[in-house]
């Protein structure tokens, strides 16, 4: 049915047991950092870090392209008066922060086997948040990532969700024509995306509340692809 499908990675492939909106966690974040690299801080620093955190914070003021964690953590380093040497360790702990407790899907690692096994190309297209770097973006699909062909997240399009741009690419990339794609997310800008790119919309509702956001198909585990390629 598919000659390709492409994937949301949280909540569709990985659990976060963060909200969606990080905006309440800012302070817990850099108060880890400051134990971590043992900073100090005023509570001027925070407020400052929270502004431009703000500033960048797709839940609050969305847009459409995307930027990179060295524009942002350069503008919060030198806010808080951090040395500029120590960005890397600075994103390292903050990301980390954030990402501690998720966990793969149970059912997605055989999902994803079987459908490489049936010759199904398989991709991903995740937006990141505050440009988190794929090195750690990525890590979080490191026990399934050898099933992915193409793994992608919008630091290597360039734009964000619900623009088309990034299943345009993996069309290109995939060799594979959008008609004969489905995109299998959790949120409305992945059924729009893959609504106006002409990609098939699949929609997983792992909570089961009503969610009418124009997707071609609804499911509640990955398992059930296995069920409608049969």
């Amino acid at each position: 049915m598919f000659k390709a499908i492409v994937f949301d990675i949280g909540q569709t492939l990985v659990e976060y047991k963060k909200p969606l909106n990080w905006s309440e966690l800012y302070r817990p974040a850099f108060e880890r950092i400051s134990e971590k690299c043992g900073y100090t801080f005023s509570e001027s620093h925070y407020q400052r870090a929270d502004r431009i955190l703000t500033q960048y914070n797709t839940r609050v003021n969305p847009r459409d392209y995307e930027v990179s964690s060295e524009r942002i953590f350069n503008e919060i380093l030198s806010a808080m008066d951090i040395p500029m040497e120590d960005i890397d360790q600075v994103k390292h702990h903050f990301f980390l922060y954030f990402r501690r407790d998720c966990t793969v899907f149970s059912e997605v690692e055989e999902t994803l086997k079987r459908l490489s096994d049936k010759g199904i190309l398989l991709g991903t297209l995740s937006d990141v948040a505050y440009g988190m770097d794929n090195v750690y973006a990525l890590e979080d699909i490191s026990a399934i990532i050898r099933f992915i062909d193409y793994p992608l997240t919008s630091n290597d399009v360039g734009f964000r969700k619900p623009c088309t741009d990034g299943l345009k690419l993996l069309s290109e990339k995939m060799q594979v024509d959008i008609k004969e794609m489905a995109f299998v997310g959790d949120e409305e800008k992945d059924i729009m995306c893959a609504v106006n790119a002409g990609a098939y919309s699949i929609l997983i509702n792992r909570d089961n509340i009503i969610k009418n956001y124009g997707q071609d198909k609804e499911i509640s585990s990955l398992d059930e692809l296995l069920i409608m390629l049969d």
